[in-house]
């Protein structure tokens, strides 16, 4: 990656990835799905000398939102999240915060994103891919240069994100796999919301294809 860097911290009750990726040089750094420990997060980020310059939500359910008000106190980033996203990460019944010994979490995004955005970011371009299915406002951040693409629970290593929960529909995780990701080149490393890395290419001859 050149001068930049990830980590990836596994964090809460479901494994959820939490991303920091960072120019090494600036030490400027996006956060990727904050989980649920935002101490965690916070003395990794001062452990490595950087400082957040945003937040990027792939969609809002509480196992990828729960650390985001702990950071935003400590470096006043902003929040990017889907602009179909607004209900579900505003209401804790949607975001099902509150259960699983967890408390209850209403966020509003500093800036809403859509179908082909590009964010300038820490000196890369983050290409918005709007990813419908796990929930209505899913997204994934695309970033071409380094052929990383940050995939929430849209797509997992042999898998894809479940539609069961609110705003999910089966239909539409099929269309944003097949008519938008399955198109991408096959050697973008995917780097999920849960579970493993991949890439494109062995996704698109995965068995689960024929769901």
């Amino acid at each position: 990656m050149g001068d930049f860097r990830i980590s990836t911290f596994v964090l809460g009750p479901v494994s959820t990835n939490c991303y920091l990726i960072y120019h090494n040089r600036t030490k400027e750094g996006v956060i990727i799905d904050p989980a649920d420990n935002g101490a965690y997060v916070l003395n990794k980020c001062r452990e490595l000398g950087v400082t957040p310059a945003a937040i990027l939500l792939t969609h809002g359910h509480f196992d990828h939102i729960m650390a985001v008000e702990d950071i935003c106190r400590a470096f006043h980033c902003p929040i990017y999240a889907g602009r179909k996203e607004e209900e579900l990460l505003r209401e804790p019944s949607m975001n099902l915060s509150g259960s699983m010994g967890t408390e209850a979490v209403s966020l509003e995004a500093d800036v809403l994103v859509k179908e082909g955005d590009k964010l300038s970011l820490i000196g890369l371009e983050w290409k918005v891919l709007e990813t419908p299915g796990h929930t209505e406002g899913s997204v994934c951040y695309l970033v071409e240069s380094e052929k990383l693409l940050f995939s929430g629970d849209t797509l997992f290593a042999g898998s894809y994100g479940r539609t069961d929960l609110p705003t999910g529909n089966t239909k539409k995780i099929f269309d944003s796999l097949t008519e938008k990701l399955f198109l991408l080149s096959g050697d973008i490393r995917v780097c999920p919301g849960h579970g493993e890395a991949t890439t494109i290419a062995r996704e698109k001859t995965s068995s689960f294809r024929g769901f």
